[in-house]
């Protein structure tokens, strides 16, 4: 079951009003359909495709390597970008489902590099072991979590989303990578239209 989060992206309701309506279970089975969605991506991939840098005008980030701000981004980057995002938001679900409040610092993200990531194996590898670890910080929520108790977040934050307890903080890191599936699948077609047209297919 993939979560609808088009509810909050239309401003309709804030991601903590959202995060009421959502389950422990609906987390898990939210979890496991993007994450097949993606798998299925790489499945088809190879080598080459999951490291292809696709055409992206739009590209931007600020975060980036110095010169590496406006290219576009692989199949091997994504994964790497929006496994951290959500594995990030499952740590602070763990913490704050156990009824510990969280500073907004430090950050618990970790992005593995992109460029390690060079083939369809290590691709799909970093996003299993991405699957396990989420799933299992849903695992270490009590049997009665603490869903009064938040992370210390910024005003504009609390202002586009509202307060983060255990369960909002999850859904945050799965709208992100709700977020990017457009992306997965506009480079995957890119890719696939390149290895065509060096086989002359």
């Amino acid at each position: 079951m993939r979560i609808d989060f088009s509810p909050v992206r239309s401003h309709d309701i804030s991601l903590y009003a959202f995060s009421r309506q959502i389950s422990l279970d609906d987390l898990r089975q939210g979890t496991n359909a993007l994450f097949d969605i993606i798998l299925d991506i790489l499945r088809q991939a190879t080598d080459e495709q999951v490291v292809f840098i696709p055409h992206d005008p739009d590209a931007y980030d600020p975060y980036a390597v110095p010169g590496e701000e406006h290219i576009g981004w692989s199949l091997a980057h994504l994964v790497a970008h929006t496994t951290a995002s959500l594995e990030e938001g499952a740590a602070h679900s763990s913490i704050l489902a156990r009824g510990i409040p969280y500073p907004r610092e430090p950050r618990l993200r970790y992005e593995t590099p992109w460029r390690d990531i060079r083939t369809q194996a290590q691709a799909i590898e970093r996003l299993e072991e991405s699957r396990r670890m989420c799933l299992a910080f849903l695992q270490t929520w009590p049997n009665r979590p603490h869903l009064d108790v938040y992370r210390d977040v910024s005003e504009r934050f609390m202002e586009k989303y509202g307060p983060q307890n255990a369960t909002a903080a999850y859904l945050a890191g799965l709208m992100h990578m709700d977020g990017h599936l457009d992306q997965f699948h506009e480079v995957w077609r890119q890719a696939q239209q390149s290895s065509q047209a060096a086989t002359g297919d």
